[in-house]
């Protein structure tokens, strides 16, 4: 059977790896820990060896079988590549800026990309023509399909997407083509930030835009702490795109996460890179963002229908679940049990694989505590307008100034360029905009997939693969 990826030609520099902050080595350094989702890789001597030097500094050697093992370190979130530098260059790609009523903005981004292979402007149904696009759409379909009418345009084999209202810096292509030096590497995001501006919800933004996925890379996979990137920076394989049809020209919303949910599902890998950057501008006014919010949440019913409980509200382990739902209801002896239990049988099963009994119990307590932060963050989103009648009751007014609370928290701990009542205020506007939209998509489209849990630990479900390598 062929490769279903063949190795890119040798490109300069050697693979470094760089440990994920939550790595921990275990048994001696046969048990490496971590990743997102948690799980466990058991080496045999020989690989826990490389994986000491690696940890240590020493380069991957161009060897198969070293390669095959960074591989699987890199895939499970263990650790980071670092490449220090590709055989790709701007030559490569192609970028492709869909547009509607902003000539401006792609006139700046065009100027911006200078060098690549080809700039293509799309104009999806602008009042005024854009002058020198490439494609016009005579009536608005979309980005999806903006975004298709231009990649199908070119023979580059790279395809960099970047929105019109985005602002490249020099430089920003560097550590991200530096990324498919995996061939398993299918598209690789920059991280997406909000550009300083005046005004309360530029500061807002500029400190917790949804595009800003955060300054730890990482791998994209539904479930994971990166569940995805969005598309207004992205760069592509062009022959992964082909593979999997480019963007679903249906979707008006949830068209990135639903392209890189099905090139993870065809076996690709997806990274987010945030050693590179791209600016993007906050929107005008307070109206115009909450709308944004509500469509973005109207994106979760289609995608709950094509990728399942990958689109969840809350991902936790039905002992959680059920120890908190028994606490709830004034079991405390039934709610111990089940804590007491669930840690037994995971020191039991981790022990198997070298993790020592205190590092077990702990992961334990950690899950058991961690589900309350979780289902709290589906209480504030996407469940708050279904929860908005328990603010009558007392239990209800405690869980919205826990709520409350936490953002405060949030407030202390970024010190963002807002004082404490606005982002307390902005922040339960964009969970309440936000779970409104979740909800009425689901009220639209008749479907409660998109606001169901997914309970783990179940018949055939683990909640910390072992794998052995």
């Amino acid at each position: 059977m062929s490769d279903p990826h063949p190795p890119d030609p040798p490109g300069p520099g050697a693979l470094h790896l760089v440990p994920d902050p939550s790595l921990r080595v275990l048994d001696g350094g046969r048990a490496l820990l971590g990743g997102s989702p948690l799980r466990v890789l058991r080496l045999g001597g020989a690989g826990a060896a490389l994986v000491a030097r690696w940890l240590d500094g020493d380069p991957v050697t161009p060897r198969a079988a070293e390669r095959a093992l960074a591989d699987r370190i890199i895939h499970s979130g263990l650790a980071h590549p670092r490449y220090p530098a590709s055989r790709w260059g701007p030559a490569d790609v192609a970028v492709v800026i869909p547009v509607r009523d902003d000539t401006a903005g792609a006139a700046r981004v065009a100027d911006a990309v200078a060098g690549v292979a080809d700039v293509l402007v799309v104009d999806d149904g602008s009042a005024a023509p854009v002058p020198g696009a490439a494609v016009r759409h005579r009536r608005p379909r979309g980005p999806a399909a903006a975004r298709n009418a231009g990649w199908h345009r070119t023979t580059a084999p790279l395809v960099a997407f970047l929105d019109a209202d985005t602002a490249p810096p020099p430089g920003w292509l560097d550590p991200l083509l530096a990324q498919f030096g995996d061939p398993a590497v299918a598209a690789v995001a920059p991280r997406v930030r909000s550009l300083p501006g005046r005004g309360a919800l530029a500061r807002y933004e500029r400190a917790r835009s949804s595009l800003d996925l955060g300054a730890g890379p990482g791998p994209v996979r539904p479930g994971g702490r990166i569940g995805h990137v969005p598309s207004a920076a992205l760069v592509v394989r062009a022959e992964a795109l082909a593979e999997v049809g480019g963007f679903d020209e249906s979707l008006r919303f949830g068209e990135d996460v639903d392209l890189v949910w099905r090139l993870v599902a065809a076996g690709h890998q997806v990274r987010y890179e945030p050693a590179a950057e791209v600016g993007h501008a906050p929107r005008a006014s307070w109206a115009g963002w909450v709308r944004q919010r509500f469509a973005y949440g109207t994106s979760a019913t289609p995608l709950s229908r094509r990728h399942g409980s990958a689109v969840a509200p809350v991902r936790l382990s039905v002992w959680s679940a059920a120890a908190w739902a028994a606490l709830l209801l004034g079991r405390r002896g039934t709610g111990a049990a089940l804590v007491a239990t669930s840690a037994a049988l995971l020191v039991r099963k981790l022990g198997r694989v070298g993790v020592p009994r205190r590092e077990a119990v702990r992961l334990a307590a950690l899950g058991h505590l961690g589900a309350v932060r979780l289902l709290a963050d589906a209480l504030a989103r996407p469940w708050a307008p279904l929860a908005w009648p328990l603010l009558r009751t007392r239990s209800g007014r405690i869980a919205a100034g826990l709520i409350a609370a936490r953002h405060l928290v949030a407030w202390w701990r970024e010190r963002p360029d807002l004082d404490p009542v606005r982002w307390t205020a902005a922040r339960l506007a964009d969970d309440l905009a936000y779970g409104a939209g979740v909800c009425w998509g689901a009220l639209r489209e008749r479907s409660a997939g998109a606001l169901l849990p997914h309970l783990t630990d179940l018949p055939g479900r683990s909640s910390v693969p072992v794998r052995g390598a």
